[in-house]
């Protein structure tokens, strides 16, 4: 885990890996859930037996579900201090390159692309590569935004 303290000590991580998360399985059972949160029951995530006629041969996990494991990825690799709070101000460009087979594991290569000052602190970029493992693409590319306020 990698603890950043202060402005200063972020802005000397700008272009440098946070690090890599454990590696995480994807179980149809989260997957239903996701659907059913979402109500996102496309059958290409959630029909099993359909699924194994497609070129995937069986379900894959929605976009957003992996999108939404970057949290619980962060949460793992980094943190910081010397803040009174930081909120999620949100993301840029998000791509799903490759999908993400239901029985996988995947896991989160995070780096920090970015510092930008705002009134009351700073907003930090954040790279976040999601890799399926044995794959040779990545599954999500996302860039996320926070905010943290030193007052």
């Amino acid at each position: 885990m990698l603890t950043l303290t202060g402005i200063d000590e972020v802005r000397s991580h700008v272009g440098q890996e946070l690090g890599v998360s454990d590696w995480h399985e994807v179980t149809q059972e989260a997957v239903n859930e996701f659907a059913d949160v979402t109500g996102d029951h496309q059958w290409i995530h959630v029909d099993v037996e359909r699924a194994k006629e497609t070129p995937f041969g069986g379900t894959i996990a929605h976009g957003y579900y992996t999108l939404s494991l970057l949290p619980k990825f962060s949460y793992e690799l980094f943190n910081f201090e010397g803040f009174a709070f930081g909120l999620n101000y949100g993301l840029n460009k998000v791509r799903f390159p490759a999908p993400l087979p239901v029985g996988s594991r995947v896991r989160m290569r995070a780096e920090l692309a970015g510092v930008e000052d705002i009134p009351g602190g700073v907003q930090i970029t954040t790279k976040a590569t999601f890799e399926r493992e044995g794959g040779d693409k990545p599954v999500c590319v996302a860039e996320s935004l926070a905010r943290l306020y030193t007052g």
